[in-house]
C-alpha cells in the first residue's frame, strides 16, 4: 500500500455508531481473511482516519498529536515484535504514525508501547484522545479463546526526560475498549468502524509524563494520539481583558481569574471571571467603564468630541454641553459656564449654567396694627432654577431725617425671614406709627456667586396704632388675710401712652366668677379677699388702640385668718364673722350673677366699665378672641355666613370620592380661586333629599370650624351653600386619619416623630383651650395627618357623629358618649371641660405610641367604666419611653383639677423634643400593668391549662420549648415575663415580642374585667 494514497469513494453511518471508514477496494479484499503480523488494511485505515480527524477547538492546547509530527514519534515498542509502526503518506504527502498489533494466535500476550516523554506546559489536569480500530473476536477463523477486544493505557509522571522506567511503575488510567468493531463482512462491504476515546488524567504534580498502551492479545491499530489540556482563552469582556488560563485539576473547579481595564477605562471593583473545567469563561463580577472624557464604543474607550463631556466614568457616554455652556477640548470632563451664567458646586455637570433671579413683582402690603403682611409674585426669570427663595430685609425709616436703620431683632417674621419658599410673609411685632421699608430679594443657588446682581422690590408701609404687649413682671407686695397687694411695670411695647390698667382675678378654681379693677397706677390693692385662698390674677393694659392681650397667671396667697392673731380668745369672734361675711359674700356673688353674663362681676362701678362689646347675645372681651356657639343663633344660616367663606361652586373640581360620612359622600379635588394657587381640597357633599335639620347640622361644623385659624387645626377653605350639593370644603389631608395611619405604618418611626405628632395635637388642642372651645371627642380616629407628619385636630360636630359612632355605645342623659377616650366625670355628670379634653388627649398619646391599638383592648364599655373608676389604668406601650408614659398617667388623674393644662403639656414636649436622650429610658416591661395578680389570683386560671397550649392559641408555638427550658413552665410565672426576658430567651423579631407581650397584656385585662363585677 505504501505510496498508493487515500481512496476516496461512497460512505455510511452503520447503525451502532463510530466513523465510517470508505470502501475498501477489491483487490485488498483478501488482506482481511486472516490475521497477519503486519495487516495491509493499515494504509487504508490512516488514509480513512485523516478525513475524519478535526481540527482542535480554540480551547484546547496539544502537547502531543501524533498526526502533525514530520519526523520519527520516537516511540518504543516492547517487546519489539509486538507493537508495529506503519509509516504511510496522506495526499500532500505527509507523513502518517500509526501503530498496529494483532498477535491474536498466540497465547500470554504483554506488547507495551511507550511514548516519549511529553510536558505538560503547567497544566495539572490532561486529556487523551484515542482513535483506533479493532477487530471482532468473534469474526476471527475458529473463534480464538485467546482473542481480546480491548487494551490497557498507562502513564507516568516525571519531571526528567529519561525511559528507565519500569511496568510497575505506571499507573493504569483505564482499559479502552471499542464502541464498534469491524469484521470481515464488514470488509466484504467496504465499510470499517473508527473509534475515538477520551481520557483525562489529574492532578498532574510534576513537569511532565509518559503514556504507555498495553496490549495482551487484541486485532487493534492505533490510527491516532493526541494528549492535550484545556484553557479559557484569552477575551475581553466589558472592557477589561483576561489572560489565557490553564483549567484547573478538578473537573468541578472554578478558578477565580481578574481582568486588567483596556486603555482610558477603569473601575472600582477589579473585573473577575471564572474559568471552569471545560474551558469555559463563567460568572463575571464587576466590570471596567471608560474613565471622565472617554465613552464606550466597539469595545474600546474613545475619546470625547469638542463640544461633548463624560463628567464621570459611571455615566453611559459623552453628552453634549448643556446650556449656556462649552468646551473646545477632546476628553473634556465638563463644560465652562458662557459669561454671566453660573455653576455651584454641587450642580450635577449635566446641569445648565444658571444666574440669579429677576426681582419679585407686583409686591403689596396690609398693615394690621403693628402687624404687615406682604404678598408677592414669583421673578419673571428665576435665572433657570427652581431653588428660589426669598430674603427679606426690614428697615426702620425716619420721615424727617430721610435715614433708616435695621429693624433689630426684636421683630418677628412669620414663617421665617431667611430661605423663604411662600410668597408671603408676616411681621410682626413692629412699632406703632412707624415708617418701615421691606426689601423683598429674590435669590437662588447661584445668587451668591454673583454678588452683583442683586434683584429686589421695596415697599413702604407705616404701621398704625396698636394694643399695647403683655404685662410680664408682677411683683406681689402687701399681703394680709383679706387682702393683696400688687406691682408691675410698664410693658415692654406699650405703642402708645398707657391709659390704664385692667385687673382681673380670681379665686383658683373658680374661673367663672372673677372681678375686675381698673387702676391708672401700676399698683392695686385686691380687697375683700377669702383668708388663706389661692387667688389668680391676670393684667393688661389700655392705650387710645384699645386693651392688649392678658399676661399669664399669677398666683398669690391671702394669709390664714389664725395667722393674723396670737389671740385665742378671739377665735370664736372671728369664726362668727367668717360665717356672716361668707353668707353674705354669696349674697352678693348671687345678686352679680344674676344681672351678669358668663359669671362676671364687678368690684367698682364706673362709666367706662358699662362699655362691655355684646355679640349676638355674648360677651366680648376687647382683645380676647372666644369661640361662639352657633347653635345660639336664631338662625343658624346668619352663624354659617358670619364664620364661613362662600365659595362659588364653579371653583371647584372634584376628583374622587374617598369616603363616606353620616350626611353624604366625602371627596378629594381641587380649589382654584381668582387670583390664586390651585390647591388640594377635601370635600363634603350633603346627600340629596335633605331635611332642613340635617342642613343645620351638616353646616354647623363649618361654623364651629371657621372660627379657628392654627397650623394644628384642620383649616376651613369655605362652604358652598347657594347651589346644591351643599358642600364643604376643606383642606386636604394626604394620610387620612390618625389611627388608620398608624396601623399602615407600625413601627415605622422614630421616638422623636411620634413626639413630634403628640405635640402638634397638643398644639391644637391648646388653641382650642384657650379659645374656650371643648372638644368632647378626642381620639386618634379623629385626628389628620398630611404627607410631611402633620397632625390636626378634626371633627367638631360630637352631637350629630356620635348619634351613629359605635365607640359610643354608652348612653347617658343627653346623647352618646366615646366611653373609651372620656373622662370618668364626663361619663357620670357630663361634666365636659378641657379638662375631660385634657383625659382624652392622654387615651390619643396611648394610641399614638401603641400604632393605632383599640384603647382596653375587647373590654366592654361597662366593664371600662368601672374598672377606670376602681383605679385601673392603661398599662404603658410596647418601648415607650417613661417620661411619655408618666404624661399620660398625668392625664388620667381621677381629679380634673390635677390634670396638665394644654399649655404645660405643650411645653413638657416641647422640652422633650429638645432633650431626645430623655427618651432613651423606657417604661419596665414588668411594671406595664398594676399588679393585680398579688390581689386576684392566678393568671392562669381559666384561661389556659398549659404555657404550650396559650402559645399554640397565638401561633406562637415555636417558642414553647425555649419557655419550659427556661423554667416558664406554668402560666403563673409566664405572668411575669418581661421584653428583656423575651429578648435573653432568643424572641428577636420585634412582632413575634409584640404579640407574646400583647396576649399576655390582655389576659391582664381579662382578669381585671373578671374583678369588676357586671
Amino acid at each position: 500500500m505504501r505510496g498508493s494514497g487515500p481512496r476516496s469513494a461512497g460512505r455510511r453511518r452503520p447503525p451502532g455508531g463510530g466513523d465510517d471508514l470508505p470502501s475498501t477496494p477489491a483487490s485488498l479484499a483478501g488482506c482481511y481473511s486472516a490475521p497477519r503480523r503486519a495487516p495491509l488494511w493499515t494504509c487504508l485505515l490512516l488514509c480513512a482516519a485523516l478525513r475524519t480527524l478535526l481540527a482542535s477547538p480554540s480551547n484546547e492546547v496539544n502537547l502531543l498529536d501524533s498526526r502533525t509530527v514530520m519526523g520519527d514519534l520516537g516511540w518504543i515498542a516492547f517487546p519489539k515484535n509486538g507493537w508495529e509502526e506503519i509509516g504511510e503518506v496522506d495526499e500532500n504527502y505527509a507523513p502518517i504514525h500509526t501503530y498496529q498489533v494483532c498477535k491474536v494466535m498466540e497465547q500470554n500476550q504483554n506488547n507495551w508501547l511507550l511514548t516519549s516523554w511529553i510536558s505538560n506546559e503547567g497544566a495539572s489536569r490532561i486529556f487523551i484522545e484515542l482513535k483506533f480500530t479493532l477487530r471482532d473476536c468473534n469474526s476471527l477463523p475458529g473463534g480464538l479463546g485467546t482473542c481480546k477486544e480491548t487494551f490497557n493505557m498507562y502513564y507516568f509522571e516525571s519531571d526528567e526526560n529519561g525511559r528507565n522506567i519500569k511496568e510497575n511503575q505506571y499507573i493504569k488510567i483505564d482499559t479502552i475498549a471499542a464502541d464498534e468493531s469491524f469484521t470481515e463482512l464488514d470488509l466484504g462491504d467496504r465499510v470499517m468502524k473508527l473509534n475515538t476515546e477520551v481520557r483525562d488524567v489529574g492532578p498532574l504534580s510534576k513537569k511532565g509524563f509518559y503514556l504507555a498502551f498495553q496490549d495482551v492479545g487484541a486485532c487493534i491499530a492505533l490510527v491516532s494520539v493526541r494528549v492535550y489540556y484545556k484553557k479559557c482563552p484569552s477575551v475581553v469582556r466589558h472592557l477589561a481583558v483576561f489572560p489565557d488560563t490553564i483549567t484547573g485539576a478538578d473537573s468541578s473547579q472554578l478558578l477565580e481569574v481578574s481582568g486588567s481595564c483596556v486603555n482610558h477605562s477603569v473601575t472600582d471593583e477589579p473585573p473577575k471571571m471564572h474559568c471552569s473545567a471545560e474551558g469555559e469563561w463563567l460568572v463575571p463580577i464587576g466590570k471596567c467603564t471608560c474613565k471622565a472624557g472617554y465613552e464606550e464604543k466597539n469595545g474600546t474607550c474613545q475619546v470625547c468630541r469638542p463640544g461633548f463631556f463624560k463628567a464621570s466614568p459611571h455615566s453611559q457616554s459623552c453628552s453634549k454641553c448643556p446650556p449656556h455652556s462649552y468646551t473646545h477640548e477632546e476628553a473634556s470632563t465638563s463644560c465652562v459656564c458662557e459669561k454671566d451664567y453660573f455653576r455651584r458646586e454641587s450642580d450635577p455637570p449635566t446641569m445648565a449654567c444658571t444666574r440669579p433671579p429677576s426681582a419679585p413683582r407686583n409686591a403689596i402690603s396690609n398693615v394690621n396694627e403693628t402687624s404687615v403682611f406682604l404678598e408677592w409674585i414669583p421673578p419673571a426669570d428665576t435665572g433657570g432654577r427652581k431653588d428660589v427663595s426669598y430674603y427679606i430685609a426690614c428697615k426702620k425709616c425716619n420721615s424727617h431725617a430721610g435715614v433708616c436703620d435695621e429693624c433689630g431683632g426684636h421683630v418677628r417674621y412669620l414663617p421665617q425671614q431667611i430661605g423663604l419658599k411662600n410668597t408671603s410673609v408676616m411681621m410682626v411685632d413692629l412699632l406703632a406709627h412707624t415708617n418701615y421699608t421691606f426689601e423683598i430679594e429674590a435669590v437662588n443657588g447661584v445668587s451668591d456667586l454673583s454678588p452683583g446682581a442683586r434683584q429686589y422690590v421695596s415697599v413702604n408701609v407705616t404701621t398704625n396704632q396698636a394694643a399695647p404687649s403683655p404685662v410680664t413682671n408682677v411683683k406681689k407686695g402687701k399681703i394680709a388675710k383679706n387682702s393683696i397687694s400688687l406691682s408691675w411695670q410698664e410693658p415692654d411695647r406699650p405703642n402708645g401712652i398707657i391709659l390704664e390698667y385692667e385687673i382681673k382675678y380670681f379665686e383658683k378654681d373658680q374661673e367663672t366668677s372673677y372681678t375686675i379693677i381698673k387702676s391708672k397706677e401700676t399698683t392695686i390693692t385686691a380687697e375683700g379677699l377669702k383668708p388663706a385662698s389661692v387667688y389668680v390674677f391676670q393684667i393688661r393694659a389700655r392705650t387710645a388702640a384699645g386693651y392688649g392681650v392678658f399676661s399669664r397667671r399669677f398666683e398669690f396667697e391671702t394669709i390664714p385668718v389664725f395667722a393674723a392673731s396670737s389671740d385665742q380668745s378671739q377665735i370664736p369672734i372671728i369664726a362668727v364673722s367668717v360665717t356672716v361675711g361668707v353668707i353674705l359674700l354669696a349674697v352678693v356673688i348671687g345678686f352679680l350673677l344674676s344681672g351678669r353674663r358668663c359669671g362676671y362681676s364687678k368690684a367698682k362701678q364706673d362709666p367706662e366699665e358699662e362699655k362691655m362689646h355684646f355679640h349676638n347675645g355674648h360677651i366680648k372681651l376687647p382683645g380676647v378672641r372666644t369661640y361662639i356657639d352657633p347653635h345660639t343663633y336664631e338662625d343658624p344660616n346668619q352663624a354659617v355666613h358670619e364664620f364661613a367663606k362662600e365659595i362659588e361652586a364653579s371653583c371647584i373640581t372634584i376628583e374622587r370620592v374617598i369616603g363616606a360620612g353620616e350626611f353624604g359622600e366625602v371627596c378629594s379635588g381641587r380649589l382654584k380661586l381668582p387670583g390664586k394657587r390651585e390647591l388640594p381640597v377635601a370635600i363634603k357633599t350633603l346627600k340629596v333629599g335633605y331635611t332642613e335639620k340635617q342642613r343645620r347640622d351638616f353646616l354647623g361644623e363649618a361654623s364651629i370650624m371657621g372660627q379657628f385659624d392654627h397650623p394644628n387645626i384642620i383649616h376651613l377653605e369655605g362652604v358652598v351653600t347657594k347651589s346644591k350639593p351643599v358642600m364643604i370644603v376643606t383642606e386636604y389631608m394626604e394620610n387620612g386619619s390618625l389611627d388608620t395611619f398608624l396601623k399602615k405604618n407600625d413601627g415605622q418611626f422614630t421616638v422623636i416623630q411620634l413626639v413630634g405628632m403628640l405635640r402638634g395635637i397638643a398644639a391644637g388642642m391648646k388653641y382650642l383651650s384657650d379659645m374656650g372651645y371643648v372638644h368632647r371627642d378626642l381620639a386618634a380616629r379623629n385626628i389628620l395627618i398630611n404627607s410631611n407628619l402633620v397632625c390636626k385636630v378634626s371633627d367638631f360636630g360630637l352631637s350629630r357623629v356620635l348619634e351613629d359612632d359605635p365607640e359610643a355605645a354608652y348612653t347617658t342623659r343627653g346623647g352618646k358618649i366615646p366611653i373609651r377616650w372620656t373622662a370618668p366625670e364626663a361619663i357620670a355628670f357630663r361634666k365636659f371641660t378641657s379638662a375631660s379634653d385634657v383625659w382624652s388627649y392622654g387615651i390619643v398619646m396611648w394610641e399614638v405610641v401603641s400604632y393605632g391599638e383599640r384603647p382596653y383592648w375587647e373590654m366592654t364599655n361597662q366593664d371600662v367604666i368601672k374598672a377606670v373608676e376602681e383605679g385601673y389604668r392603661l398599662p404603658s406601650p410596647m418601648d415607650c419611653p417613661a417620661a411619655l408614659y408618666q404624661l399620660m398617667l398625668d392625664c388620667w388623674q381621677k381629679d380634673r383639677n390635677s390634670r396638665p393644662k394644654f399649655d404645660e403639656i405643650v411645653n413638657m414636649l416641647d422640652k422633650l423634643i429638645r432633650n431626645p436622650s430623655s427618651l432613651k429610658t423606657l417604661v419596665n416591661a414588668s411594671s406595664r400593668v398594676p399588679n393585680l395578680l398579688a390581689e386576684h389570683g392566678s393568671l392562669g386560671s381559666g384561661a389556659y391549662r398549659s404555657v404550650g397550649e396559650w402559645l399554640e392559641a397565638i401561633k406562637m408555638g415555636r417558642y414553647t420549648e425555649i419557655f419550659m427550658e427556661n423554667g416558664y413552665s406554668s402560666m403563673d410565672a409566664v405572668a411575669q415575663v418581661t421584653l428583656e426576658d423575651l429578648r435573653r430567651l432568643g424572641v428577636t423579631l420585634v412582632g413575634h415580642q409584640k404579640k407574646i407581650m400583647n396576649s399576655l397584656q390582655e389576659m391582664k385585662v381579662q382578669l381585671v374585667n373578671g374583678m369588676v363585677p357586671l
